[in-house]
């Protein structure tokens, strides 16, 4: 069964930066690929960024420049680096295994103005 737990999240001013961290357990992590998406209240879940297993990287457009995917398959998690935030970066921030189709239980993040 994969497990994927969030860390890191909270509470920013605008212009700030956060981490977080996505740990797995359950999965073969080198070979899978792995991706952030967010939920912000009355919004559809989207694409904030994904990482295969040979480290290519895809971002949506929202955050391309400002965050950057990484992965440690030595620790099994992926990271998020979120940098010039902003207030509509608030959201709900999900792991999730793009194989296993598996989420975690989601990370808030929230962005003052």
């Amino acid at each position: 069964q994969v497990q994927l737990v969030e860390s890191g999240g909270g509470l920013v001013q605008a212009g700030g930066s956060l981490r977080l961290s996505c740990a797995a357990a359950g999965l073969i992590f080198s070979t899978s690929g792995m991706g952030w998406y967010r939920q912000a209240p009355g919004k559809q879940r989207e694409l904030v960024a994904i990482i295969t297993s040979g480290y290519k990287t895809n971002y949506g457009e929202a955050v391309k420049g400002r965050f950057t995917i990484s992965r440690d398959n030595a620790k099994n998690t992926v990271y998020l680096q979120m940098k010039s935030l902003k207030p509509e970066d608030t959201a709900v921030y999900y792991c999730t295994s793009l194989q296993s189709a598996s989420w975690g239980q989601g990370t808030q993040v929230t962005v003052s103005s």
